[in-house]
């Protein structure tokens, strides 16, 4: 049975929802599942805006026979190739052969890559290049590295709709709410969408800049994205969160406190600096223990909050191995503009803070405060003073 929506009075969502999948890209959970979103414009030319993953193609091709109801099929944009979005191409060209695929040159040769049957079908465009499908003119910008080098976007001039590819998408599973307005986002969506982005995309900040220069040069109404939901009002927040997520400036003074601990000793120690800045007026700490929280969860509250404490046990004279791979992934997603305080701990060679700040000065634009705490196995009374003049510190760093 079919499941679409009007966007307007002739464009249509024909996307669906996966609520079964337990890992987005097989790396990153998603226990509220994921929407593919795809869309059909009804003008004198048909058009159909990417398709889906295959996990719902069945779903996909009867929504777009029930709006089609027996029409042909003119014109296929794609504006990002990644399977999720572009997996269902030759199921289109299977049932509507005489389609029209529009996409970027790069775009073609992915498609050439994956093996689908596309010759003679490609009108390959490219920035500032704009195409009618009758009253309705749209204008194609390109957007590399957000996040495929292929990747576009389309902008309908006559409705003011953005076809956004992979850009201000979410996690999650729609469940019958398809625009904004029809959810507490802030509520219910922005953590989902705040760990879509910094894991996704979070590497490639100065592209998504770019987008948003451009962007900002066109009367949007609308943003249809491929994940999540579509934007109709209050769009100033959603580009103000992903202009503040892109620069890599944090959304709050607080502080992240993560941890890897063995037997429990540095997760005390971290919490008795938890409760000193609490103490001190900081009541916006939270805390993290890095071997039970999925990295991708990490990542998202690392870009979310100014300040972070790194507590790691010694392991094997290196960094606690989910500690390390934490530290990694920070760097292979260009985090940037954090300050940082160390705190390590070991029975007989203490030595992960020296290897933490190692790895924290790789990084571009990272404030490491001076005052590392050095634990000999646990917390004693000796290590009192140490603690309280490492909250002071952050504290003042603060201001």
């Amino acid at each position: 049975m079919y499941c679409v929506r009007n966007i307007t009075e002739d464009l249509y969502w024909v996307g669906g929802n996966d609520r079964r999948l337990a890992l987005f890209e097989n790396i990153h959970p998603i226990p509220r599942g994921v929407s593919y979103n795809s869309y059909l414009l009804m003008d004198e030319k048909t058009v159909l805006f990417d398709t889906v993953d295959w996990s719902i193609c069945r779903q996909f091709i009867e929504n777009i026979q029930s709006i089609l109801k027996g029409k042909h099929l003119d014109y296929m944009v794609i504006n990002h190739m990644e399977p999720d979005h572009a997996a269902c191409i030759e199921e289109i060209i299977l049932r509507y052969p005489d389609v029209k695929i529009v996409c970027t040159q790069k775009a073609a040769l992915f498609m050439h890559q994956f093996g689908f049957a596309i010759d003679g079908k490609i009108e390959e465009v490219k920035e500032g290049d704009t195409m009618s499908f009758g009253k309705h003119l749209v204008a194609f910008v390109a957007a590399p590295m957000v996040h495929w080098p292929e990747a576009m976007v389309t902008f309908d001039t006559y409705n003011g709709v953005l076809f956004a590819a992979d850009a201000f998408g979410s996690f999650g599973s729609l469940d019958g709410k398809l625009f904004n307005d029809e959810m507490n986002f802030d509520r219910d969506w922005i953590d989902d969408a705040r760990r879509y982005y910094t894991n996704i995309v979070g590497k490639y900040g100065p592209h998504v800049q770019d987008l948003l220069r451009k962007a900002g040069t066109i009367d949007i109404k609308i943003i249809c994205p491929l994940h999540g939901p579509v934007w109709r009002n209050d769009l100033g927040y959603l580009l103000e969160k992903y202009d503040k997520w892109s620069r890599y400036e944090p959304e709050e003074n607080g502080v992240m406190i993560v941890y890897g601990t063995m037997y429990g000793n540095t997760e005390a120690a971290a919490s008795d600096l938890a409760t000193r800045l609490v103490e001190k007026g900081m009541t916006n700490v939270v805390m993290y223990d890095v071997s039970k929280t999925h990295v991708s969860y990490l990542i998202s509250e690392t870009f979310k909050y100014s300040h972070v404490v790194l507590a790691s046990v010694t392991y094997n004279l290196k960094i606690y191995p989910p500690m390390h791979a934490y530290i990694t992934d920070m760097k292979s997603l260009n985090l940037q503009k954090r300050t940082f305080a160390l705190i390590e701990n070991g029975s007989w060679a203490p030595q992960s803070g020296k290897l933490m700040r190692e790895l924290l000065d790789e990084m571009k634009e990272m404030t490491i405060l001076e005052n590392e705490v050095s634990l000999n196995s646990t917390m004693k009374e000796d290590d009192v003073d140490l603690m309280e003049s490492l909250a002071d510190s952050i504290i003042e760093s603060m201001k």
